[in-house]
């Protein structure tokens, strides 16, 4: 019973604290939407996506058969690992952003953020997203979350090359030096 409380709380919590933080930006007149950095389809259909895969995994986690094959116990236990440590990312890249967090580029200037995971990785919160993705796959074993999966990570792939664009603009020589000292990624 603990495992699918565990595998629900950490999206919903996720999904509550975006809510609520966007109702409290809209109070402070910021548009945590932002503006989507490549085409707004694309942008779009990747986010839900990501709520496609989540979903699986939580209904895998309550006993919804969508595996094509039997998950080895092995394998199980390292996606729950995988799970927990994106969201990790994902709470902590969150909070670490503050007010310049947005879902697409800002229309209000925000300040460059270079501490907290963002020592580490120029998207700790994308890892996080790809992270949670690749435990769903491995969870649940099925090959069509895996292609929903592999077009998710490409196109966020083209959203943090679009928004590293708009930092470039934006920060000019800040972002260079810390595009020079942070990786991508890892």
């Amino acid at each position: 019973m603990i495992e699918p409380l565990a595998v629900t709380l950490l999206p919903l919590a996720f999904m509550i604290i975006l809510f609520t933080s966007g109702k409290y930006f809209k109070k402070k007149n910021i548009d945590m939407g932002g503006e989507p950095p490549i085409d707004k389809a694309l942008f779009s259909s990747s986010k839900y996506s990501i709520l496609i895969l989540w979903a699986a995994m939580i209904a895998q986690s309550w006993g919804l058969n969508l595996s094509f094959m039997k998950t080895p116990v092995l394998l199980k236990w390292l996606s729950l690992c995988i799970w927990v440590s994106g969201f990790a990312l994902l709470f902590i890249g969150r909070f670490g952003l503050g007010n310049a967090f947005r879902i697409g580029s800002p229309r209000e200037s925000t300040s460059l953020k270079v501490d907290g995971l963002f020592r580490f990785s120029r998207n700790p919160m994308y890892l996080g997203v790809y992270a949670t993705l690749l435990a769903a796959v491995l969870y649940t074993m099925n090959p069509f979350l895996l292609i929903i999966g592999a077009y998710t990570v490409i196109v966020h792939h083209r959203i943090v090359l679009a928004e590293e664009l708009y930092l470039q603009k934006v920060f000019g020589g800040q972002y260079s030096e810390y595009c020079h000292h942070v990786r991508r990624y890892l």
